[in-house]
């Protein structure tokens, strides 16, 4: 079966925006007298044939549809537009090699490794821990930087108290809120494993000891007493010792942790940059 057709504007409503809210479509907006989109056009119907029916690729010749590319905002030519759930979702311009056409369809595209971590989800949602966990173990065999599984296998060993887990599953994972969260939770749990009472008394007999004091911040936090560790971490930026750093660092892991929607967050993050500046 043919996942490439041609369509025109009485068409695309239809066949592009109603259809990509089953699957995604991808429209080359292309001319007969374009060299590049003759170089691009064999690269999408063979990519499209590779999907075989994961996308449909719609061509749109722009000297018989000016009023539709115009309206879509295509400026030159070839234009590629992914459309899903009824609406554009990416788009490039001009005659891409064929490596980052691939780059370029991946960010949008459905992964099959997706279904498998929902699967291993409603697992967890059932309190069948154990079993997900060997699923997403499975999946970043495969792909070890599947955000998915990586950050519900780290939430996994975090439950289970294991710091160095899920900071290790999370190494090679860009960036992004849900695993900066979770490596901060991570490093706040790692730092924290001393009982409160002891640095308490501890502290109480050496008030100056700024060491003794991140500890006991550390520790209140991982008991989730947010606040008052916090103003402990506060204090030793404040008397910009050697450990001003320290502190600092951890109250960012602190603020990645509640979230940048949490009130203590807000508050002490201002309280934060009145100390340093």
């Amino acid at each position: 079966m043919s996942h490439v057709s041609d369509v025109d504007t009485a068409e695309f409503d239809q066949q592009v925006i109603e259809r990509s809210r089953e699957i995604p479509v991808v429209v080359d907006f292309w001319a007969e007298w374009c060299g590049p989109c003759k170089t691009l056009g064999p690269t999408l119907e063979r990519l499209a044939a590779e999907a075989d029916g994961a996308f449909e690729l719609v061509k749109v010749d722009v000297d018989r549809n000016q009023a539709l590319a115009g309206q879509i905002g295509v400026q030159g030519i070839p234009t590629v537009i992914a459309f899903k759930d009824g609406r554009p979702i990416s788009r490039f311009t001009g005659a891409l090699p064929e490596p980052q056409v691939r780059d370029w369809f991946a960010a949008f595209m459905p992964n099959p490794l997706d279904d498998f971590v929902g699967a291993a989800d409603d697992l967890v949602n059932q309190g069948r821990t154990e079993e997900a966990a060997v699923m997403y173990r499975k999946v970043l065999d495969t792909d070890p930087t599947h955000e998915g599984a990586a950050v519900a296998l780290a939430s996994i060993a975090l439950d289970e108290g294991d710091t160095v887990q899920a900071l290790t599953i999370l190494e090679l994972l860009p960036s992004s809120t849900a695993v900066d969260r979770l490596r901060a939770v991570a490093r706040i749990g790692r730092r924290g494993d001393t009982p409160a009472d002891d640095l308490t008394a501890g502290l109480a007999a050496d008030p100056e000891n700024n060491q003794l004091r991140i500890d006991l911040a550390m520790s209140l936090i991982a008991g989730h007493d947010y606040a008052a560790g916090l103003e402990h971490l506060l204090e030793v930026v404040a008397r910009r010792d050697d450990l001003v750093d320290d502190a600092r660092s951890a109250m960012l892991d602190v603020f990645a942790a509640l979230g940048a929607d949490s009130p203590l967050t807000a508050e002490y993050r201002r309280r934060l940059a009145n100390a340093l500046f």
